[in-house]
This record gives structure tokens, C-alpha cells and sequence, in this order.
């Protein structure tokens, strides 16, 4: 009950908001990137293809925006920003001369359910995947994926991934709506600027919304040739004598996704660290401890936001899913556990850190504090 108080609020300040800046969505051609995994390539990448074709192009996502080629950046922890805040950018990507001006914004479940995005029609939308995520909110994953749903419903075009298991019951979904459907999947190309197998369909996703828009196929590879995947993206901070990667996988399929496609690559040891966050579904972290243990050879458990919760708790709910085969650390202090990493990796191991990625603070529980793995990396490094 307090939540559909809540969302209410949100429809009016949408609602609001709107009004206030003269509805400047309807100036743009908007495209709507939604999923569980994904999202942020995926946004970046239909951002950079329409850049690269000459289009006028501004981009809302997780890792901060670009507004008429300015960089501004989100507070903590946000993907979809509040109504007031998210109109005004939208605002600012609205000014201009150009007869065709686009924005591609990241949308997410939780700003579809609570009416953050009301009052944007998208042009065009995609969805990346459906997986187990926020079913602490959700409750199932089929409400998970109606909330989702919304998004395309309020779309001109729904593109769908046709391996993802939404993708059925998507369809059924918009059966009886005027939204038109596309599906893709995987790209068929080897980009070694955008490397990994998930990473193929979230090319396949960006180039469906692109040539929906009217973009080339020569458009396209050319500009995926020079595209370089978002801060704290599979991103390597380090390769000498051993290699450290870092990556906001937070999820056990993002997890098992970028640890899979590592696996192949490393002669040595794979040292895992990482941990969950509090107050959040605490179902998927015995799944995200057997991800890691599929691939890692030393996995240490550390906290990643606990909030109000105890990290030792959380650190055990992690462990449940681990093979009791693999050698676990338990470490809660963050910069201890990727020290400890790093003084244990030896010639030919990767030592990778997941699930803060390209993130600037971190909840201990007394509010965010200043926090960057990347720094904390380079600073272990050094030592």
C-alpha cells in the first residue's frame, strides 16, 4: 500500500515536471533501453552508432549523461534519475536547431514502476534480458517482467532478444497493442574492442534500434569499430606479470557471463572478489557465490553496500552457493580484500573485482561514503 502511495507521488511529480518544461520530450526522438544486464553497453553503444552516423545525440545512463555534448553526472547509485531532475536534461537535450535530435535514456524496473518515466513516449525500445534481479521489490519474476514490459508498451517499436526467455511471454504481452515487434540476437562478428559472447547481444540489440532508425549496415561496423565499452565495463587497470580486470557484474548471470568468457583466457588462477548489497534481494546471492565458484579458483567475499545490514551476514548468504571445494576468503573490509588479491596473484592469474564498476561511493550503512574500486586497484598496486 505505502509503495502505490509512493508511486502516486512520483505520477504527480512526473506529471509535473512535464508541464513545467513544456513537455520537451516530444521534441525528441527517444529511445528506451530497459533489462536486467546490459542496459549500460547497450545504451552507450546505440549512442556512439548514431554519433558516429552524424546524428544529434544525447544519452541518460547509469554511468552519468551527455546532453548536447556536455558530460553531467547522476547521484549515487542512480540509473533513472527523479522526474524534475530527468526533465530537465531532457530539456537541455531538446535545445537546438536541428530538425532530428535524439536521446536514448536507460530505463530501469524500478523507474517504470514508480511512474518516473510518465509522460515519455519512446520511439523505439529495447530490452536486453530478463533474469532473476530486484525480486526483493518485485516480489516474481513474472511482475519483474510486466513491469518491464511497460516500457515497450509505451513504444512505437519493441525490439526483443529472441533467445532470452522474456521473449515469449513478451510477445504475448503486446499481442493486442499497436506496438510494432522486432527481435534480435546475437551479433555475428567478432569486435575485439567489445569482447565477450553477452557483449555480441548487446551489439545485436544496439544495431537492431539503430537500423530501425535508419542507420546503415556500413553505418553501424564502422562505428563499432571505434567504440570503447563504458567505465567500469570489463575494464583492464592492469597486465604484467598478471592481469586485473574491473566489472559492475552484480547480478549471478552478469557474473557468470563475464567469468566464462575470461575462464579460456587465463593460464593461471582466477582470484574473485567481490560481495551483495544490503537490502536487496538476498535470493540471488547464493546463485552469484555458485557463479563464481563455476570459474574462480580463490574467491574472496567482501561487502559491496551492505547499508543496514550486517556484512558478515550477507557474506555467508554468498558462501551457501560456493562449492565447498574452493578456497573462500572472507574479508569485510573492501580495500583489505582487494589488497589481499592483489599480493596473492602470481604470473599468468587475473584478479577481477565485480559489482561497483564504474560506482564513486559506497553504503556502509551511515549514508554513501567516497569509494572507487579503480583507485583502490591502482592504490593496492603500488604496494
Amino acid at each position: 500500500m505505502w509503495q502505490r502511495i509512493k508511486n502516486l507521488y512520483h505520477l504527480g511529480m512526473a506529471l509535473s515536471a512535464n508541464i513545467f518544461y513544456g513537455f520537451p520530450s516530444r521534441k525528441l526522438i527517444v529511445i528506451g533501453v530497459t533489462g536486467t544486464d546490459g542496459k549500460t553497453t547497450t545504451s552507450n553503444l546505440i549512442y556512439h552508432i548514431l554519433k558516429e552516423s552524424g546524428k544529434t545525440v544525447s544519452l541518460v545512463s547509469t554511468v552519468g549523461a551527455k546532453i548536447n555534448g556536455k558530460d553531467y553526472d547522476l547521484p549515487f547509485h542512480v540509473t533513472t534519475p527523479s522526474p524534475f531532475a530527468l526533465e530537465r536534461l531532457i530539456s537541455e537535450a531538446s535545445k537546438g536547431s536541428e530538425e532530428k535530435r535524439y536521446l536514448v535514456l536507460e530505463v530501469t524496473s524500478h523507474a517504470l514502476d514508480q511512474n518516473r518515466v510518465a509522460g515519455i513516449h519512446f520511439f523505439v525500445s529495447v530490452i536486453t534480458n530478463v533474469t532473476n534481479e530486484h525480486l526483493d521489490y518485485h516480489k516474481t519474476w513474472e511482475n519483474y517482467l510486466k513491469t518491464k514490459a511497460k516500457l515497450l508498451r509505451n513504444s512505437d517499436t519493441a525490439i526483443l532478444n529472441r533467445d532470452d526467455k522474456s521473449y515469449g511471454p513478451l510477445k504475448d504481452y503486446l499481442r493486442n497493442s499497436n506496438v510494432r515487434i522486432l527481435e534480435y540476437t546475437q551479433d555475428g562478428k567478432n569486435y575485439k574492442n567489445i569482447p565477450g559472447k553477452f557483449n555480441k547481444y548487446n551489439i545485436g540489440a544496439a544495431s537492431s534500434v539503430s537500423k530501425a532508425l535508419g542507420i546503415t549496415n556500413e553505418q553501424i561496423e564502422k562505428a563499432l569499430l571505434t567504440f570503447e565499452l563504458p567505465e567500469g565495463r570489463m575494464e583492464e587497470v592492469y597486465d604484467k606479470d598478471f592481469r586485473l580486470i574491473i566489472d559492475f557484474a552484480h547480478t549471478p548471470n552478469s557474473i557468470e557471463n563475464v567469468l566464462s568468457f575470461l575462464r579460456p583466457q587465463i593460464k593461471g588462477k582466477i582470484i574473485h572478489v567481490f560481495g551483495s548489497a544490503g537490502e536487496r534481494d538476498s535470493k540471488k546471492r547464493p546463485e552469484m557465490g555458485k557463479a563464481s565458484s563455476k570459474f574462480s579458483d580463490i574467491i574472496i567475499l567482501t561487502s559491496e553496500d551492505p547499508r543496514s545490514e550486517n556484512p558478515k551476514t550477507i557474506i555467508e548468504e554468498i558462501r551457501k552457493g560456493i562449492d565447498n571445494k574452493k578456497e573462500v576468503l572472507e574479508i569485510e573490509d573492501r580495500k583489505d580484500a582487494i589488497r589481499k588479491a592483489v599480493s596473492i596473484a602470481r604470473k599468468g592469474d587475473l584478479v577481477i573485482v565485480t559489482g561497483k564498476g564504474h560506482e564513486k561511493s559506497m553504503n556502509m550503512g551511515n549514508g554513501e561514503i567516497e569509494w572507487s574500486d579503480k583507485k583502490e586497484v591502482l592504490e593496492a598496486l603500488k604496494k
